[in-house]
């Protein structure tokens, strides 16, 4: 920044008045903290989930009362208490969040790989999130959820304050264990986590083999893709195909890996981290494949899911319409049955690498039958286009959306005007199913968006991190000033809570068990952590974040789409609200 500038250089460069340096609890021994074993630590977390378990439960009665009229959920009574009944499913992904960190912290106490940084990660998160339970929850940066906004009473709020609880408060996220934990995080860092994540060999295995490649292939490159608003190169693609990225959950008789969402979550986590373009590259496939998988005829599985997977294809979903959003029931692009050929009208809008896809699964009213019940999905194939001519094909025509962040595949939107798909790519030959195969896909996809969203955070905390330890201030690296390292560690307990909640959720889907409530709570959770990661790594940075030259300016860019897309997390807590409050558990 010049001289002149408004804008600091770094988020410690206020003048003290005597220019010396601050003397800061980090240059301190710091004390032990309050919870010194692991025995003493899960004794309080189990006895504290029971009492966050009552003040939940307190809580769905509250907004139970709020929006029932004659013993049923009223679409309208929810809608006019919205705020109450976010905050509850905003609650209710806390209560799950710490669930897991109890069972992370048995498995691996249990294992023999739950260390000093493990423990210390965990205390610091369970005393900061009962303590955002009790006092407020952000739902987002404005909006603050607390027990009262849900219509818990004083009593029953009281009760929350067990001793175990208030241990737990006391103890957890305390300056100490700050200190502490930003002295371990210093001395890891360039490490693939900071603290176990508590995987199998074979997906820490996976992890380091799409570490390598992100660091070789993509981060060198990733802000020039993104300042230029490039595409990812078409070379990249290819190594991706041949690391079986994009085959990586399709069945190895289709040419895949055969390999579950678990390992999915850890391979997005780490091309996202490098670039999230690169990361969502593999969710078109998923999503594709998934379709497929779940809906297709045997004829479509054997012609698509093998080119799929070698990364031949590449599919884009092309689902929303400008006037839509997440109201699918209301899509008006219309396929009508020509001889052997639908003919697709209507627009569409936010459709991913559009242009350089070779298959679109393409949503759309198909007959007469109102809302959902109208809907189908096709696998339109489409010639790849390029900036000059995106789409080189009769009856389709459209152009570039610009965008924040989130580039290196572009967005577009699309107009058809009697594209022709061959009635053979109705997806599974009957009408009127879209709505229900694209459900089925909604599990996997919010599991593998939060998997996104904490690759993302990952980036925020690394470039926080090694920005925080080069910049020198007041004779000092900014790092040792609390408020610094501070949001550091509380980066990587956030992280280390929302991996843990999302592989919860991929595990739930390889055991073959419904997992919508899971994967919901993952991506509200991990999106708010990337973005309150990414911000707090650009503040780190003071000024210079600002300056398109530093990467973290990128890193904001993207985080924030994560709040949006695969539904928004108003949509998102509406939806885990009401599977709850209608008896879902």
């Amino acid at each position: 920044m010049t001289a002149g500038s408004d804008l600091p250089t770094s988020a410690t460069t206020a003048d003290n008045g005597h220019h010396e340096p601050i003397e800061t609890p980090m240059t301190q021994a710091p004390t032990a903290p309050l919870i010194t074993t692991t025995p003493e630590f899960l004794a309080l977390a189990a006895k504290a989930l029971v009492s966050a378990e009552t003040l939940l439960a307190h809580a769905r009665q509250a907004v139970s009362a709020k929006v029932s009229k004659d013993g049923r959920i009223s679409p309208a009574l929810l809608e006019r208490e919205q705020f109450a009944a976010h905050g509850f499913a905003w609650m209710a992904t806390y209560v799950e969040a710490l669930r897991q960190l109890t069972v992370y912290t048995a498995r691996m106490d249990k294992e023999g790989r739950f260390g000093e940084i493990e423990r210390l990660i965990v205390q610091a998160g369970f005393g900061e999130y009962l303590g955002q339970m009790a006092g407020g929850i952000p739902m987002s940066q404005g909006e603050i959820v607390r027990p009262r906004d849900l219509g818990v009473s004083e009593a029953d709020e009281a009760a929350f304050f067990t001793a175990e609880v208030k241990s737990l408060m006391r103890a957890g996220n305390t300056n100490d264990v700050r200190n502490r934990l930003a002295e371990l995080i210093a001395e890891k860092a360039g490490s693939a986590t900071f603290g176990d994540a508590g995987l199998e060999d074979t997906y820490d295995a996976i992890r380091e083999q799409m570490r390598r490649f992100a660091d070789a292939e993509v981060i060198p490159h990733a802000h020039d893709w993104h300042l230029q608003d490039d595409y990812i190169p078409m070379s990249v693609v290819k190594q991706m195909a041949e690391l079986g990225v994009f085959g990586l959950t399709i069945p190895e008789e289709f040419g895949g890996l055969g390999l579950g969402k678990e390992s999915m979550c850890v391979v997005s986590e780490e091309l996202s981290r490098g670039y999230i373009g690169v990361g969502s590259l593999g969710t078109r496939s998923e999503i594709a494949a998934e379709l497929i998988l779940g809906g297709g005829t045997d004829a479509q599985k054997a012609k698509w899911l093998p080119k799929i997977a070698g990364g031949e294809t590449l599919p884009t979903a092309v689902f929303t319409e400008p006037n839509t959003g997440s109201d699918l029931a209301s899509l008006k692009t219309r396929g009508r049955l020509e001889g052997d050929v639908y003919k697709v009208t209507g627009n569409k809008t936010w459709i991913t690498h559009a242009a350089r896809a070779d298959v679109m699964t393409l949503l759309c009213r198909t007959n007469d039958e109102p809302g959902y019940k109208g809907l189908s999905m096709l696998l339109a194939e489409k010639p790849r286009g390029d900036d000059a001519e995106p789409f080189p094909a009769d009856g389709m025509s459209g152009g570039e959306i610009q965008v924040l962040g989130y580039r290196g595949m572009k967005e577009f939107e699309i107009g058809f005007d009697g594209f022709e798909v061959k009635a053979e790519n109705l997806l599974g030959g009957v009408e009127g199913q879209g709505f229900k195969q694209l459900m089925q896909t909604f599990e996997s996809a919010r599991i593998q968006t939060a998997a996104r969203a904490i690759g993302v955070a990952q980036s925020a905390l690394e470039l926080g991190l090694s920005y925080a330890q080069e910049r020198i201030q007041f004779n000092q690296p900014i790092f040792n000033f609390p408020r610094v390292s501070g949001k550091l560690v509380m980066m990587a307990v956030e992280i280390m809570i929302a991996r843990q909640l999302t592989y919860h959720a991929a595990r739930e889907k390889d055991g073959g068990r419904r997992c919508d409530l899971e994967a919901g709570m993952a991506k509200l959770l991990a999106a708010r952590i990337a973005w309150a990661a990414a911000d707090n790594a650009l503040q780190i940075h003071g000024g210079n974040g600002f300056a398109l030259e530093y990467k973290v300016s990128r890193v904001l860019c993207d985080a924030r789409i994560l709040n949006i897309f695969e539904g928004a997390a108003e949509i998102q807590a509406q939806v885990i609200a009401r599977r709850l409050l209608e008896g879902g558990n």
